[in-house]
């Protein structure tokens, strides 16, 4: 298998430029440009990556290896998501001596586990987790017709914990059983609820031809007349789109995220507001989620000016879910250290530290805007410090 610094020389060469000429383009310095092409540099950021591509008008996956591609979990699994594993697969008996689970009781407690992720309570949502996944198993044991959608919900909202904790084990347990319950009801909508956290998952991970394709598949095979269809149907569609904008934008093909931001654009302003139930509880879409995803592509794309711009477009008074609430801001925090506003910058961390205290610690991306705050200067601050403790950025 080729390394990164061999695809890197060959590509420039193949495109007739020298190191200086690729550093000048991608605005990266020659001596990161020369350290990559030498093998002393095989790990980078995708940014970094992602300007390469840009640079050499290909897409960044053609930079990437399989171990870059598929992030590999290391960490050791925790007792709790060790019974979580178990749990999603079926492979510990329902020892309770409670009466069968009902599907009223079980779409309850559903929705109080995503409240619970939505608070960003992930503590107390793991310690319940492993209960909801045996009473929905023990459900769809019972044949009674009604526990495929609520283990296909369950496994989402497994999937979606375990991905944002980046356990992708899990993740992937939970969310392939997620599809295929979701596929078993017959309805298109739950197995595009299940398809768009797959997505998530997948760009977490790295592994953006795939979400983009899997994307752009489900989006074509529901796509709604929006002059009949349901919000639900409206929303559904739109949060494909995202995630194949999502993609696209991080692999160099801007065209692509555009067509895509801009349907998903319109599908948002024809609901007209935040439709909170594509999937009956999980998240919002509407004219402010799609409004600070372009805030997203702006950054992936290295215009921070832009990117405020657009941010103060989001409107104020529509509710979105806390998840694309706090990464926005994480989003708005990196445009203003783009634009060496690190004041700005810190205000924004300190806000989110105060707002969604056990989300923070569990982003890369906050570690890189610190990252690159703290390298800016010669002495940190004691607040520099204390954050950086926080999300775990050694320093």
């Amino acid at each position: 298998m080729s390394s990164l610094g061999d695809r890197l020389r060959k590509l420039r060469k193949l495109r007739g430029l020298s190191q200086r000429d690729l550093a000048v383009q991608a605005g990266l310095s020659v001596s990161l440009v020369r350290k990559l092409e030498q093998g002393e540099r095989e790990d980078t950021r995708i940014e970094t990556l992602r300007k390469l591509a840009v640079a050499l008008r290909i897409p960044t996956t053609k930079l990437m290896s399989d171990e870059q591609q598929a992030y590999t979990e290391n960490d050791a699994q925790s007792e709790v998501w060790t019974s979580l594993l178990q749990a999603i697969n079926n492979s510990e008996e329902d020892t309770s001596t409670e009466p069968p689970p009902t599907p009223n009781g079980l779409a309850q407690a559903i929705k109080a586990a995503v409240r619970l992720y939505h608070e960003d309570k992930y503590t107390d949502l793991l310690t319940v987790l492993p209960m909801l996944s045996r009473d929905a198993n023990a459900l769809v044991a019972s044949d009674s017709g009604t526990g495929s959608p609520l283990r296909a919900r369950t496994m989402q909202v497994i999937g979606s914990l375990a991905t944002q904790t980046r356990k992708f084990d899990a993740a992937e347990a939970s969310l392939e059983k997620a599809m295929a319950d979701a596929e078993n009801t017959g309805n298109r909508i739950e197995v595009a609820s299940a398809v768009i956290t797959w997505c998530w998952l997948l760009l977490r991970q790295r592994r953006l031809e795939e979400a983009r394709t899997l994307a752009v598949e489900w989006a074509d095979a529901i796509e709604p007349r929006l002059s009949k269809a349901t919000d639900t149907e409206i929303a559904a569609w739109g949060w494909l789109l995202l995630r194949g904008s999502a993609a696209a934008i991080r692999d160099n093909r801007s065209d692509e995220a555009e067509d895509m931001m801009r349907l998903a654009l319109a599908g948002a302003v024809r609901i007209g507001r935040e439709h909170g139930d594509y999937h009956e509880y999980f998240t919002t879409f509407g004219p402010a989620t799609v409004q600070m995803k372009r805030v997203e592509n702006a950054i992936v794309d290295a215009d921070p000016a832009r990117a405020l711009r657009l941010s103060v477009q989001v409107p104020k008074t529509l509710r979105v879910t806390s998840n694309n609430r706090n990464r926005h801001m994480l989003d708005v925090a990196n445009a203003h250290v783009m634009m060496h506003e690190y004041n700005e910058a810190l205000s924004m961390l300190w806000r989110l530290k105060n707002e969604a205290a056990e989300w923070l610690p569990n982003q890369q991306y906050v570690r890189d805007i610190l990252s690159t705050i703290t390298d800016k200067r010669r002495t940190l601050t004691a607040e520099m410090r204390e954050m950086a403790d926080f999300v775990h950025l050694e320093l």
